[in-house]
Formats: C-alpha cells, sequence, structure tokens
C-alpha cells in the first residue's frame, strides 16, 4: 500500500517539451486544472501528496516519475536519457531526505529514466530504451540488490517507456499492450491486452486497491472494472500532447 505520493507542478515552460505525439502544444491553463485534478485524485486513494514548486527551466519537470525510483527500503535518484532532462535531479535529495534515510544515485555514463521500470512485489522491470541504457539497468540492479530487492532488464525496441505499454495492477493484474504481450518475462502473468486504438490507456497507475486510468478510453476502463477494481478517470489531454502519462506525473511510495 502506498502512503505518499510526490507531484511537481507544471511550468509556463511546458510548451517546449520533448514530444513525438504530433498531437499540438499543451495548453498551459489547462494543464494546470488537469493537474489539479490528478493530485484529488491520488488523495481520494488515501495518499498524502507532497507538491513541489514549477521550474521554467525545465520544461518535463512535472514528468517527476522519471528522476528517481522510491522503493520500500530506498530511493534512488536516477541520471536522465534525454539530455534535456540532466538537470532536474537537482535539489531532489533533499526532498527525498523527509522520507528516506538510504539515498543512492545513477552515475554516468549510466543513465536511467524512472519511467524505464516497473515494481511488482520486490522485483523492478528495467526496460532498456533510449532512455535508460545498459549500464545505468546494471547499476540500478546492483543497487536494489544491495536492499534485499531484485532487478531484471527487458529490452525494448518500440516504446519511449517499459511503462508507455506495460502497468502491474498488483494481485497478478498487468495490462499490455503492443511489444509486451509477447515478453516471455510477462507470461506468467494475467496480460489485460490493451487495444491498438486506446494504447495511451496502458499507462494507468494502481494506488491502494484503486486503478487510476486516462479520461476517453472506454474499453479499457471496462476491462479494468471487470476485474473489481474502484477505477477512477482522470483528464491528462495535455500531458499526452507531451508523451507523458499518468504514471510520469508522481512517485508513489
Amino acid at each position: 500500500m502506498f502512503k505518499n505520493a510526490i507531484v511537481k507542478t507544471p511550468s509556463k515552460s511546458l510548451v517546449k517539451g520533448i514530444t513525438t505525439a504530433n498531437l499540438g502544444f499543451p495548453n498551459y491553463e489547462k494543464a494546470i486544472e488537469q493537474h489539479q485534478k490528478y493530485i484529488e485524485a491520488l488523495e481520494s486513494c488515501e495518499v498524502t501528496v507532497k507538491i513541489l514548486d514549477a521550474d521554467e527551466n525545465y520544461p518535463d519537470s512535472t514528468f517527476i516519475e522519471d528522476v528517481a525510483l522510491l522503493t520500500p527500503k530506498c530511493a534512488v535518484i536516477t541520471n536522465p536519457g534525454a539530455e534535456s532532462r540532466n538537470g532536474e535531479t537537482a535539489g531532489l535529495e533533499e526532498v527525498l531526505k523527509g522520507y528516506y534515510l538510504e539515498i543512492e544515485k545513477i552515475e554516468s555514463p549510466g543513465t536511467v529514466e524512472a519511467g524505464d521500470i516497473m515494481m511488482v512485489g520486490s522485483h523492478f522491470y528495467i526496460g532498456l530504451s533510449k532512455r535508460t541504457n545498459y549500464d545505468g539497468a546494471q547499476q540500478m540492479i546492483q543497487i536494489l540488490e544491495k536492499h534485499d530487492l531484485t532487478g531484471s532488464a527487458v529490452e525494448l525496441s518500440e516504446m519511449l517507456h517499459l511503462k508507455t505499454g506495460v502497468a502491474y495492477l498488483e494481485n497478478n493484474n498487468m495490462l499490455a499492450f503492443c511489444e509486451f504481450l509477447d515478453k516471455p518475462e510477462f507470461q506468467k502473468f494475467n496480460l489485460i491486452e490493451i487495444d491498438e486504438d486506446e494504447s495511451y490507456a496502458a499507462n494507468s497507475i494502481w494506488i491502494n486497491n484503486n486503478v487510476i486510468v486516462p479520461k476517453g478510453f472506454p474499453k479499457t476502463k471496462n476491462k479494468i472494472e471487470a476485474l473489481e477494481y474502484k477505477v477512477i478517470e482522470v483528464d491528462v489531454s495535455e500531458f499526452q500532447k507531451l508523451d507523458g502519462g499518468l504514471s510520469c506525473l508522481s512517485l508513489r511510495f
């Protein structure tokens, strides 16, 4: 069960964020409104939300999930693979000291963005992507093992991040899309296939027996509800324009 979440307020520079979505520029005012609704959804799942101030120097910094992995035993500050995001980790250690005694760091030439890391119990699947390299994944696995946790690397060929196309909903249930449906690592789970026209909804998040899903994807919502989860819909259309999903917008621990 999660007790806390950390979010970062979107900056006005959001419109300069990295994207391949071809959905147009995000609207800042609408993004702020959607971010507030996202916070309210987190709070409805009985977690305490800490809100960090916006940082105009980093347009993508609202996607705070990428800059740290927060486990039950330690925090790991990552080293983002996107050059424009390298400075986003500054000041994060001081924030995390309020929650953790053990804080580790990924060092160059290793790169890791935690959008590539999915927690399943005490094991962490680490996607090898354009943003997370082999060196970074190996550093992360060593850190996890140091704290009596485990990790393994998963090769990606199509997705930006691991959690772009797969999400663990606890109780052995896993949303999966595209390349992840056939991954040997995931065949032991109950895979819920996400239709191609609703691929964005593969990035949904489980929080304390609730599942937050992006608004506007009824087939995915129905499949999750059929598994007897309480589903909470949140409109995150402005963040979708920047390749960002629900998990990207918070650190949950």
